[in-house]
């Protein structure tokens, strides 16, 4: 035998003897599957016997589709229900382990179309494939099926004719009584279908677009608004935190527990002060002038294509309420541009008509009286218009706050501003009162509008409060739509090259020695005093965008403070901040109402304006830079600190609206309202609020719910008084979550806000490493 055969017959033993090896082990891994296999089978049985939910077992049965035999393959979805056991696609399993009972769908979800008995949902192709056929869409309405054809796409070996669909369907209320069709088996064995097996839809027809009636339309309002079963998400963390994570952790509840100890808190509650027994509409105040001395993020879209259709139901099932009539808080207005420009307009005519020789201002050693002054411009009451008034803020404003700021001034001129637009002028501000009263008319006419206007006190002397005062209560300035806050411009620098003050203690003297003075002695300030039971917050406002010196241990104190630079804006925040708390502290020991601060932050300019305010502040005006910024709008999500954000008022100086942040920030759960900023430099209609909201609800594709959430948050964010708040979000508005919700005022389903409590709870859970103590009441 030559060296070539030996060769030849030394390889075919080598390989007989590997392929003999390879099927030796093949052999036993392929019955160590079958193994697995038939215990898993035996324990999801025990399981289900056990009352074990049904997405659970069919996600461990989707596991192991794919290592069944026979080339057995199934398509499906990790967003959509197994439910091709209820189209018959596990005959073989059932002839193995006995009938699969299927009962752990929860009730309420829209009905799913199936395959008739015995018809395949592919070509040439022994499985039936009832879950590729659809597709999970947004439903345009609880009559609408939740699911539409996916006719078109590229899969088109899973399309079916229509004309095959089972129009078998359970009531819509979830029962599907004693008569359920049976399905059978390929051996004619019959499988009972469980009730709470079904997926049910509100539409009736058997072709998947088709559009019926609904069954329950005529059940809506005889039903309580639903708010219960709804499905739940699984967010507890599994994983032990990491030593980073953990210090991570450490870190931020520092930060939390330091906001805690630095914001003023009232020691009383105001639903601890006054129980409110009847939510009625709490009667007006006859004389509010009167006074007496005194002596003393993914998972929210999760969340909605879980539950979008009950929430919907849940607010067609609450009569009378809707988006129009839930209260809305117009939580940053600034007072001077309270009114549109159309508004403005005809004021200006009417003035310019009946009272041409009116004496309004003194310029150049001169009286001149609304005719001269017009007359003067070269202008009559026939010229003007909209365009000629140029309030409106355009493309030249856009990153140019001095500009924007020159829209104050009708037709380009100082001295109509200061004519039509001031309070402290030589007619003692009665024409902006008079513009004001017809604002707070248009307010309790629309009766479901409110607004927080802001109005300022700059700090260059000590009698602008008891003017300010005097104005208010002269002019009859008062209605229950409306509360005020003081706005403080951050202009120092100004007031000290024009030789106002000499160092930044005087301004801040001049803004608080009067407030002390009056919460000691009311006498000594009577008019003041009654203003201040109006005024709820305490505003910082300017060009946040201006560079700045970050302020550090060795910055002069306000004493100290006499060079021409402006201080920084968290030096403003600190020391504002620092005197309102003392100030509070008095007023609360006296009985008086308090004053929180609220200033403008974030807008523009540094991450550290947010860092102030979150440690000093109640809530604040704009924050979109917290988009800059995963960590603060972390903590400020934790703290629920209230945003009141003006996308329009953004998108003319600073973000594009396209860019700005408010849908991230909503959807990720922080404390978010819509408010209007400038209507009469942003606004076309008569109600700037309804406007902001129906642009952000088309923009931003936001539902009814959406809105009337925001408009909840947006009372929550407000100072108006205890009782109104009861009245307008219900009686126990400051308990958290559901508990808290009254869906008969707020429009807003309970499900939504026990998901945001929940996921709120988890997270809090997670930073204190699960030793998070939550009060049931909200913040103070």
């Amino acid at each position: 035998m030559d060296t070539y055969t030996v060769h030849l017959a030394m390889a075919a033993l080598v390989g007989a003897s590997l392929v003999a090896v390879s099927a030796y082990y093949m052999h036993r891994k392929t019955l160590s599957q079958l193994l697995e296999f038939a215990k898993t089978v035996e324990r999801e049985r025990e399981d289900i016997s056990e009352g074990e939910s049904l997405q659970h077992s069919m996600k461990r049965r989707g596991q192991l589709s794919r290592r069944k035999g026979n080339g057995y393959y199934r398509r499906g979805s990790a967003s959509l229900p197994d439910v091709t056991v209820i189209s018959g696609v596990i005959d073989g399993e059932e002839k193995r382990n006995g009938p699969i009972h299927v009962d752990g769908i929860p009730a309420g979800l829209p009905r799913l179309h199936t395959l008739h008995e015995g018809k395949s949902g592919g070509r040439g192709t022994p499985v039936k494939r009832s879950a590729s056929l659809i597709r999970p869409t947004t439903p345009k309405s609880p009559s609408a099926s939740a699911f539409e054809s996916i006719e078109g796409s590229d899969d088109e070996d899973d399309i079916i004719d229509n004309s095959k669909l089972d129009d078998t369907y359970l009531h819509t209320n979830g029962n599907a009584g004693p008569n359920l069709p049976d399905r059978s088996n390929a051996n004619g064995e019959a499988i009972q279908i469980a009730a709470s097996s079904m997926i049910r839809t509100h539409s009736i027809s058997g072709d998947l677009h088709g559009v019926q009636p609904d069954p329950i339309a005529a059940d809506i309002l005889r039903k309580e608004p639903e708010h219960e079963n709804f499905a739940r998400l699984k967010i507890s963390p599994s994983e032990v935190p990491s030593p980073d994570e953990v210090e991570v952790y450490v870190v931020l509840q520092e930060c939390l527990e330091m906001r805690k100890r630095y914001v003023f808190k009232e020691a009383v509650a105001p639903w601890e002060k006054e129980v409110i027994s009847d939510p009625s509409t709490p009667k007006p105040n006859p004389n509010p002038f009167f006074y007496a001395s005194e002596g003393k993020s993914d998972k929210f879209n999760l969340h909605l294509m879980l539950n979008v259709d009950k929430e919907f139901l849940a607010q067609k099932s609450a009569p009378h309420r809707d988006f129009y009539n839930v209260r809305k808080v117009d939580t940053h207005v600034h007072h001077s541009a309270c009114m549109n420009q159309k508004h403005l307009l005809r004021f200006i005519k009417s003035k310019l008509r009946k009272e041409p020789d009116e004496v309004v201002i003194f310029r150049d050693g001169t009286y001149l009286t609304l005719k001269e002054v017009f007359e003067s411009l070269d202008l009559t009451g026939y010229d003007l218009n909209v365009d000629l008034l140029d309030v409106h803020a355009d493309k030249s404003t856009f990153h140019r706050f001095d500009k924007f700021n020159l829209k104050y001034n009708p037709c380009g001129q100082s001295r109509l501003r200061e004519i039509f637009l001031k309070q402290d002028n030589l007619i003692q501000g009665r024409f902006l009162g008079e513009v004001t009263k017809q604002v707070f008319s248009d307010l309790a006419a629309s009766k479901y509008q409110m607004a927080e206007y802001r109005i300022s006190i700059y700090g260059r002397k000590q009698s602008e409060w008891d003017q300010m005062a005097s104005w208010i209560v002269n002019n009859e300035l008062y209605s229950e739509n409306v509360v005020w806050l003081i706005q403080i411009p951050r202009l120092y620098n100004v007031y000290k090259e024009m030789g106002i003050v000499t160092s930044f203690q005087n301004i801040l003297d001049n803004i608080f020695i009067p407030l002390f003075e009056v919460t000691v002695d009311p006498d000594s300030h009577p008019q003041l005093h009654v203003f201040l039971k109006q005024i709820v917050g305490l505003d910082l406002v300017d060009d946040e965008s201006k560079p700045e010196r970050r302020p550090t241990k060795h910055m002069p104190t306000p004493d100290q403070w006499t060079n021409v630079f402006n201080p920084a804006f968290s030096y403003y925040a600190y020391y504002c901040y620092a005197n309102l708390y003392t100030l509070n502290k008095l007023r609360e020991s006296k009985g008086m109402t308090t004053i929180k601060f609220r200033p403008h932050s974030g807008e523009a300019g540094d991450i550290d304006h947010l860092a102030t305010t979150f440690l000093t502040a109640h809530n604040i005006a704009h924050g979109i830079n917290l988009r800059k910024s995963p960590v603060l709008q972390y903590l400020y999500y934790l703290a629920q600190i209230g945003l009141a954000m003006s996308p329009l008022s953004n998108n003319s100086l600073f973000l594009d609206y396209h860019r700005n942040p408010f849908p991230m920030f909503f959807l990720r759960g922080l404390n978010v309202s819509l408010s209007t900023d400038d209507p009469l430099q942003i606004h076309l209609t008569k109600e700037p609020l309804v406007e902001e909201y129906s642009v952000a609800a088309s923009v931003w594709k936001l539902s009814s719910c959406d809105l009337c959430e925001i408009a909840r948050n947006s009372v929550y964010q407000s100072g108006f008084s205890h009782a109104l708040k009861s009245h307008w979000i219900g009686t126990e508005y400051y308990k958290r979550g559901p508990a808290g919700n009254n869906i008969h005022r707020t429009n807003v389903p309970h499900i939504r806000l026990e998901f945001r409590d929940r996921i709120w709870r988890e997270e809090m859970q997670l930073v204190y490493l699960g030793k998070a103590i939550i009060p049931e009441e909200v913040d103070k």
